[in-house]
């Protein structure tokens, strides 16, 4: 029996969570899993994953095989190096917080109203240039 770390996919519709599971090969996609060892959840920002790392590298000693998603997650948060023997990568960058955008009033706006924007209209314009130019060929 071949057994796979792969992911389960739970959520709504355009809302994914996944499981890292690991699963007999021949199970489908969200079938029935023998343990389950962690979570991921690409919609948040940052996206969270939350691994064991102690059950991934009994699982990978045992000769389970990831598949690639998961393969690129153990990655990221280093279990596969650990596993492999290779260096540790560097640790996961978190996005900084967006400074809040200012408000009117910081900005030192007034409510007060400055009065209407005015624009010209297209007609007023095209009889303004035909008076010029009749004045222009008649001096």
């Amino acid at each position: 029996m071949a057994v796979k770390i792969k992911l389960k996919r739970l959520g709504k519709i355009r809302s994914p969570h996944y499981r890292i599971v690991v699963a007999d090969s021949r199970t489908r996609r969200d079938g029935r899993a023998i343990e389950e060892i962690g979570k991921y959840h690409p919609t948040y920002n940052p996206s969270v994953i939350e691994v064991d790392a102690e059950r991934v590298a009994y699982w990978l000693g045992v000769g389970a095989q990831p598949t690639e998603p998961v393969l690129a997650i153990l990655k990221k948060t280093g279990d596969w190096q650990k596993f492999k023997g290779e260096p540790a990568p560097a640790p996961l960058l978190q996005q900084a917080e967006k400074p809040a955008r200012p408000s009117f009033e910081a900005l030192g706006g007034d409510d007060e109203g400055k009065g209407e924007a005015i624009t010209q209209k297209k007609k007023a314009e095209k009889k303004d240039e035909a008076a010029a130019e009749s004045a222009s060929t008649e001096a």
